[in-house]
């Protein structure tokens, strides 16, 4: 009986350390992330959020600034040619002239939010920026969901996504405006704006708290939307006007040095803040866009 309890005792204390290291080395997947955006595991470490996500807050449309492209300095801030990451080495476009690709886009957000980009700017997730593999930085891209025909134009700023099967990375106000914010990926059409115009010489972007926005003597204007394809533009002006008394235009813009025509669909002049707000709500409760304020 001596024996027999001795044996019993023994196969239960394997039996114990089996499970023990069983559940040990089992893996958890509550901590593994969905997705690695612009910055990558490679440098994972260096933030306190270890899965991105969106913003805690509901992102204010009216802070969101439209990017204008104009003709940039270029350092070596961001440019280093080749460089490697994770053992695969890319190299940085001489020039983005005449670069177009499609593809699929994901976004970053708050894991990144108020952390240096490649360049040494802050990334500001509620502005329109984009991270790119290869561009010059800076450089300027037009990019279009392929789903929904949703244009808009970013700043790229910083490097990634470094994933194959993804092409650009885009912050998360641009992918909340372009309507893929909610699913993390979309196909996407990319293409390089090259500037003519020069510049000011207000300093490099930084991350500076939200003001209240104000509004112009005459109003307001809203942009509901952006395509390549006026009539999917007058489709949604049409709409529009069935929704407000306020001006409903399109205000085209050819691209430089391309022959495409980005055609902007706007509301306005809107006099007053309340009126800007209940407008926007019932454009996002249509679904046909996420409105925000832009200068004439």
């Amino acid at each position: 009986m001596l024996a027999k309890a001795k044996f019993f005792k023994y196969v239960c204390a394997s039996i114990a350390v089996f499970t023990l290291v069983a559940c040990s080395s089992a893996p958890s997947s509550r901590n593994a992330p969905t997705t690695m955006s612009a910055s990558d595991a490679y440098q994972a470490s260096r933030y306190s959020i270890s899965q991105d996500r969106g913003p805690s807050q509901a992102l204010d449309l009216s802070q969101v600034r439209e990017v204008i492209p104009v003709i940039e300095n270029r350092t070596l801030a961001g440019n280093k040619s080749p460089y490697t990451v994770n053992g695969r080495t890319y190299t940085v476009m001489e020039s983005e002239q005449g670069y177009r690709e499609r593809g699929f886009a994901s976004w970053y957000g708050e894991k990144f939010h108020g952390h240096k980009t490649s360049n040494g700017e802050i990334y500001d997730m509620f502005q329109l920026s984009a991270a790119h593999k290869s561009m010059p930085i800076p450089s300027y891209l037009k990019v279009t969901n392929l789903e929904n025909n949703r244009s808009i134009i970013v700043r790229v700023n910083d490097r990634g996504p470094f994933h194959s099967d993804r092409i650009i990375d885009l912050s998360y106000a641009a992918a909340h405006m372009l309507g893929y914010d909610n699913k993390g990926t979309a196909m996407v059409e990319v293409e390089a704006i090259v500037p003519t115009m020069q510049a000011s010489t207000t300093p490099a972007p930084s991350y500076t708290a939200p003001v209240p926005a104000q509004l112009p003597p005459t109003g307001a204007i809203l942009q509901v939307g952006a395509f390549s394809d006026r009539s999917a533009a007058e489709q949604l002006s049409a709409r529009l006007r069935n929704m407000t008394t306020r001006p409903v235009f399109i205000r085209s813009v050819q691209l430089e040095d391309s022959n495409e025509v980005l055609h902007r669909v706007r509301v306005g002049p809107i006099p007053n803040a309340d009126e800007i707000t209940r407008i926007s709500n019932s454009v996002v409760a249509a679904d046909l866009g996420r409105p925000y304020t832009v200068r004439e």
